[in-house]
């Protein structure tokens, strides 16, 4: 049983999804609430962890509508900030979550990206909180959120509250002249658990990573180069202690393959292989490996119990239709 309580803080997001290859096809779409932050908080409450969401949202019947969603979830939603007038959301042209340029994001001018430093009372709201996530894409957004992801985090840091970072990448969204390697490093520097992938992390921080990696390359070799990552993530950054990788591979609409690795100081895991050509949904896998891995670490299990665990809860997701995982 975990004694943490965590806090999840990222943009809260409307999914508008086409339900055909082609956005216009029959005009009609899914709509899912979302988030990669708020996609951790609700695996978090599902794998009974108690969790709040910290977010900032217009005050309107939908914002209203997805907040109750959350606490139905038993996701804590006492701290979230209603200002502004926009929700962000985010257009996938494909009805399966395949990765591939299919996303068109609107979150500029959104209640959460008009934050900015002392706009939350970070002091108020990290009271009996014992472990704080946030996510790449909220420094993604612009400069005052990294220097708001900069201010919660020294915060923590001074309460003795552990930092877990997932280092999602995405392309579209750094588009405020700054790329992630002169952001990330200043505040990845706070993080106790990161998790990401090898390509993130060369992105982001700067590691190594070889041109010749593409799907056809053995699993070994990603290991291994893994393990060596990890080696350089310790040694620049002596405050994470933790770090997870994934290695998803896709050859069509409905394929994927899932395993990943886990690594400390001292030891480095591998879990199992998971395969599936019949997935339903590939958003939220990722958000639903980083709760398994929260999860894990606190109820103390050993290394390959982490990875395990992490790895088949990321892997459940893909056949759970919309953002939030059903456990």
């Amino acid at each position: 049983m975990s004694n943490h309580k965590i806090l999840c803080f990222g943009e809260l997001l409307v999914r508008l999804q086409s339900i055909s290859e082609r956005f216009f096809e029959k005009n009609k779409l899914d709509i899912y609430p979302g988030g990669s932050e708020a996609n951790v908080a609700v695996a978090l409450a599902q794998l009974k962890i108690p969790v709040r969401y910290v977010t900032a949202v217009p005050e309107n019947a939908m914002t209203h509508e997805i907040r109750q969603v959350l606490e139905d979830q038993q996701v804590d939603t006492s701290k979230i900030l209603f200002q502004g007038d926009r929700l962000g959301s985010y257009f996938l042209l494909s009805p399966n979550g395949l990765s591939n340029g299919e996303v068109i994001y609107d979150r500029k001018y959104s209640s959460f990206s008009q934050l900015q430093v002392g706009s939350i009372d970070w002091d108020k709201i990290l009271a009996g909180i014992t472990w704080f996530h946030f996510t790449a894409l909220t420094p993604a957004l612009n400069t005052n959120l990294a220097a708001v992801c900069l201010e919660v985090l020294k915060l923590a840091k001074a309460k003795g509250i552990t930092v877990s970072v997932d280092l999602n990448y995405r392309s579209k969204l750094w588009q405020y002249g700054k790329d992630p390697i002169e952001v990330m490093p200043a505040l990845v520097e706070y993080a106790d658990v990161i998790m990401g992938n090898i390509w993130a992390a060369n992105k982001m921080l700067g590691t190594t990573i070889e041109a010749h990696f593409d799907h056809n390359t053995p699993q070994d070799e990603y290991v291994n180069h893994a393990k060596s990552v990890a080696k350089e993530i310790f040694e620049r950054y002596p405050n994470c202690k933790q770090i997870a990788n994934t290695f998803r591979f896709m050859k069509d609409a409905k394929h994927n393959l899932l395993y990943a690795t886990y690594h400390s100081p001292k030891a480095d895991f591998v879990s199992q292989r998971f395969e599936t050509s019949a997935l339903i949904d590939r958003i939220g896998s990722g958000d639903a490996f980083m709760a398994g891995l929260i999860k894990a670490i606190t109820t103390d299990l050993s290394g390959q119990e982490v990875i395990d665990f992490a790895t088949k809860i990321g892997f459940d997701k893909l056949f759970v239709e919309g953002d939030f995982i059903k456990l």
